[in-house]
């Protein structure tokens, strides 16, 4: 089958589930596994499972519902505000929403109570990152608030760094998350129990310094991709490799370094200058932008990115490849996410046994993958619309 399909190995996702829950569990955090980059799989959510989540966390409503859909029944949070009409669906869903807005607390409320049920509430924290959250100086009075409304509960604080201006997790914005939650505990005389310190961006912290009050962390790409967000170097004894695109090759002809006639912008902007290097091969891969994003692909060796229009990557390999003939890339997280969003890539799967990579004193080895995880998960190829409705796993 040669059209652009994402592999996804499972039992590799369940090793790097179980290394950093074991490795965070003895800092007292528990972790969500984020489902997001994965268009909310329910294969990639049992293996997180498998590997010991405490819960699993997702942006996106139509992703918790496939979730919920798929039959699991593990608590899942919202980790985007919902709008104030997508209440009723949060509340059918999801056991705990990420939330900043009184207006959204209300709404919320409101679909409890016509569903006759608490559903919990983690007020997130602007510690800096200018992403989403309140002002600290606001937290004790937004809390107050939703402490006095009906069929909401307050479930934690929450505060998310290095995703959009970079900022780093520290001892210092994870010091002023503790006193916040310790000052609201006192003031509202009740018990927080999430303090969520933030995503994958925090297991340096995590493993240099005290937790403090932080009980929970929300990860994703260090489970997925094992690997640390704020470097994109590979993470010690995780696997780096759980995802690879595979690619059919349409084209590979001898061709020119440089064009021919005037140039203006391209497709995409202005094109990155091109050096006279005289005829090289020059092979098109079937998938472009509108797939993946190019930047994020890490190509077999002896080949090299181009460039990339909206339908085509064009590749210089060593020599020329016959039409048809497949070719595998690694991706990074933006890579990842935009070729699982993309209704022209199909996904399988497949859960084998692996040696595990090398392992440091830190993260113990894994025991060996559960029997569901193992079983044999290569599904025909699907498209994304029909992979929501598949169940992978037989019900033990």
């Amino acid at each position: 089958m040669t059209c652009p399909r994402v592999e996804i190995d499972l039992a590799k996702i369940e090793h790097n589930a179980h290394q950093l829950v074991t490795l965070l569990s003895g800092r007292g955090i528990d972790v969500t596994g984020v489902t997001k980059a994965t268009l909310g799989s329910p294969e990639v959510a049992m293996a997180m499972i498998a590997g010991g989540v405490a819960r699993l966390g997702d942006s996106r409503i139509d992703n918790l519902e496939a979730l919920r859909d798929a039959g699991i029944q593990a608590p899942l949070t919202l980790l985007r505000s919902p709008t104030p009409d997508q209440a009723d669906r949060t509340v059918a869903c999801a056991s705990v929403s990420q939330v900043s807005e009184l207006e959204v607390v209300k709404a919320l409320s409101a679909a409890a109570g016509r569903r006759g049920v608490t559903h919990g509430l983690v007020l997130m924290v602007e510690l800096g990152d200018l992403r989403e959250g309140v002002l600290p100086g606001d937290v004790l009075d937004l809390a107050r608030r939703i402490s006095r409304t009906p069929h909401v509960t307050l479930a934690g604080l929450g505060t998310n760094l290095a995703c959009r201006a970079g900022v780093v997790p520290s001892t210092d914005n994870m010091g002023e998350l503790s006193m916040l939650a310790t000052l609201l505990e006192g003031e509202l005389g009740l018990h927080l129990p999430i303090v969520s310190g933030g995503n994958s961006a925090n297991l340096a912290w995590a493993i240099a310094a005290p937790a403090g009050r932080i009980n929970d962390l929300r990860l994703g790409e260090s489970i997925l991709l094992g690997c640390d967000p704020l470097t994109r170097m590979p993470l010690s004894s995780l696997y780096t490799d759980a995802f690879t695109l595979v690619v059919p090759v349409i084209e590979s002809l001898a061709k020119p370094t440089v064009p021919r006639g005037a140039t203006g912008e391209a497709a995409f902007g202005v094109p990155m200058p091109m050096r006279e290097r005289g005829t090289i091969v020059q092979t098109i891969a079937a998938i472009g932008r509108q797939d993946v994003d190019p930047e994020g692909l890490t190509p077999p060796g002896g080949v090299s990115v181009l460039a990339a229009s909206s339908d085509h990557l064009v590749l210089e390999t060593p020599h020329r490849l016959a039409p048809g003939v497949e070719l595998r890339f690694g991706l990074d997280y933006s890579a990842l996410l935009r070729a699982m969003t993309s209704p022209f890539v199909v996904t399988t799967f497949a859960a084998t046994k692996h040696h595990p990579p090398s392992l440091s004193p830190s993260l113990p080895p894994i025991a060996n993958p559960t029997p569901a995880i193992l079983r044999s998960l290569s599904s025909p190829l699907t498209p994304r619309s029909a992979r929501r409705h598949q169940r992978a796993y037989a019900e033990d």
